[in-house]
């Protein structure tokens, strides 16, 4: 297969999934960038690589960069983003995501203008990517699916040859762009002299939610991946955006919507398991109440190993609404036996293996008074590697426990994720390739106990019974989309292992001991 004129690399990766990730976009105050910076500092816990804002007054205004939000932003910039509409992003690292022009939004100046943030990752973007340079003469500059996403959106759109930006035209685009584009996304995009658009793929896997604001006899909007970033912003929440769905937000702050294309409803299920925030509400089921559901559920199997235990220690931070379902359920105390180093990321989501090594030995520290002399069973949402278990039962055995037994709430993970989960190989995935007792032996348990995956989808269906289906290909080894295949899930993995072996080797010299 030849190359493309952009160079070896972006053909190499242009199939590897995209984080999950953050987005935000705001219509209606005068300076929409203070709700932006506010809104994805509390997305933050989706993404703590990369954050980006563009805004919009008569011209764009973009920043974007490596890093917190925190650490993104400044005084200077803030003040410069001006504009009463505006989106932003927040992403958490792949390998072969490294550069801060991988960061979003992305931005093309035709037409109109039109900026783009993307949550998810699209299948045949290998495709796409070559489509758009031999057919379309466009130039990509990164890696990124959703710079080819954008593209696609942009090429739609023209193809309505709109004089001006009218809903019909835009739904006509976005129906074309869901007909062409395989895979998960989530999409907000700021439109020049237009407004905002948002829209969900057409099975509703990854999260996108609507609210608004009252300010005299004006409404602002809000375009949200999880609605726990409304409160705060005194948004109140509407509704979630429906899979296949497209909403449009003119300058005048009118809202139109459309369905543009449905097919089954399969909603991630890792949202629930790990990923979205506690607080958060998703197509109407409780995060917080799922994973007490699902730590409820891992009770049947603890109480028939009769076991002594004589406390339930999570592992924070998603593994306390699960411990305290499963203590409830068997009557034994629930007892916090790790303090958690705020200023560690996530570990799952850290660029590589020695990375999330190291910072682990950072991140929890025991309370041995919790552990000393006691039988303790540590819960968490889920094992991926077995690394950072193993490591955390030595942690609570070093800490004086006597058995140490260790629950996951999820099943195994048996296969990698295609829709923006950095999930890759078969080969990295622990549950993939060992038995429970191997993995028990690996990790270093006394016993080993893993939820169950009807049980895992009850709890979320205990809320919103139209959930009929999920996208949980990780757990079950089906996969939301007809286009994902075997050979398709070999060679994304042939490909990222080595371009993941070829970062980590990069990232070696930047480690200090």
């Amino acid at each position: 297969m030849p190359a493309p004129p952009h160079g070896i690399r972006a053909w190499k990766s242009d199939i590897l999934p995209l984080p999950v990730c953050g987005i935000l976009a705001v219509t209606g105050p005068k300076n929409a960038i203070h709700d932006l910076y506010d809104g994805l500092i509390l997305l933050q816990h989706r993404g703590q690589d990369a954050a980006g804002i563009i805004t919009y007054n008569s011209q764009f205004h973009l920043k974007k960069g490596n890093g917190l939000v925190r650490e993104v932003f400044h005084i200077k910039s803030l003040l410069r983003l001006k504009g009463n509409m505006g989106i932003g992003h927040v992403r958490y690292p792949t390998a072969g995501c490294n550069s801060e022009f991988e960061a979003q939004p992305f931005f093309v100046n035709t037409p109109f203008g039109i900026a783009l943030a993307h949550n998810g990752n699209l299948t045949n973007a290998e495709e796409l990517r070559s489509r758009l340079v031999s057919d379309h003469y466009r130039h990509l500059n990164t890696d990124s699916d959703s710079e080819v996403l954008l593209n696609i959106l942009a090429v739609a759109l023209e193809k309505t040859h709109p004089k001006r930006i009218t809903p019909d035209h835009i739904f006509k685009a976005v129906t074309s762009v869901m007909k062409t584009c395989t895979g998960a996304y989530s999409v907000v995009a700021l439109i020049g002299g237009g407004g905002i658009l948002a829209f969900r793929d057409p099975h509703g896997i990854r999260p996108l939610q609507l609210g608004k604001r009252h300010h005299g006899k004006e409404i602002h909007y809000v375009v949200s991946s999880e609605n726990t970033a409304m409160a705060a912003l005194d948004f109140s929440f509407i509704r979630d955006i429906n899979p296949g769905e497209a909403i449009f937000i003119d300058t005048k702050g009118r809202l139109f919507s459309h369905e543009c294309q449905r097919a089954n409803f399969s909603p991630c299920l890792f949202e629930w398991v790990y990923l979205a925030a506690p607080d958060s509400t998703l197509d109407k089921v409780s995060v917080y109440k799922a994973r007490i559901r699902m730590g409820e559920a891992l009770a049947k199997k603890i109480r028939s190993a009769n076991l002594t235990i004589d406390s339930i220690i999570p592992i924070p931070d998603t593994g306390r609404a699960m411990a305290t379902g499963l203590a409830d359920k068997l009557g034994i105390r629930y007892r916090e036996g790790f303090i958690k180093n705020r200023y560690i990321a996530r570990t799952f989501i850290m660029p590589g293996q020695p990375l999330r090594k190291r910072s682990l030995r950072f991140k929890l520290h025991p309370i041995e008074l919790e552990f000393k002399g006691n039988n303790v069973l540590l819960v968490d949402d889920s094992i991926v590697r077995g690394n950072t278990s193993k490591k955390i039962v030595q942690i609570a055995r070093l800490a004086g426990a006597k058995k140490v037994y260790f629950a996951s709430a999820s099943p195994p993970i048996i296969s990698p994720d295609v829709y923006g989960i950095d999930m890759p190989t078969f080969d990295e995935l622990i549950g993939a390739k060992k038995s429970i007792e191997e993995i028990r032996k690996f990790i270093g348990a006394d016993a080993l106990f893993y939820g169950d995956l009807e049980d895992v989808r009850d709890a979320v269906r205990y809320g919103n019974p139209a959930i009929k289906c999920f996208s949980d290909g990780y757990f079950s080894g089906t996969y939301a989309t007809p286009e994902v295949t075997p050979a398709l899930l070999r060679r994304m993995g042939k490909i990222r292992k080595e371009t993941r072996e070829s970062y980590e080797d990069e990232g070696q010299n930047l480690i200090i001991i």
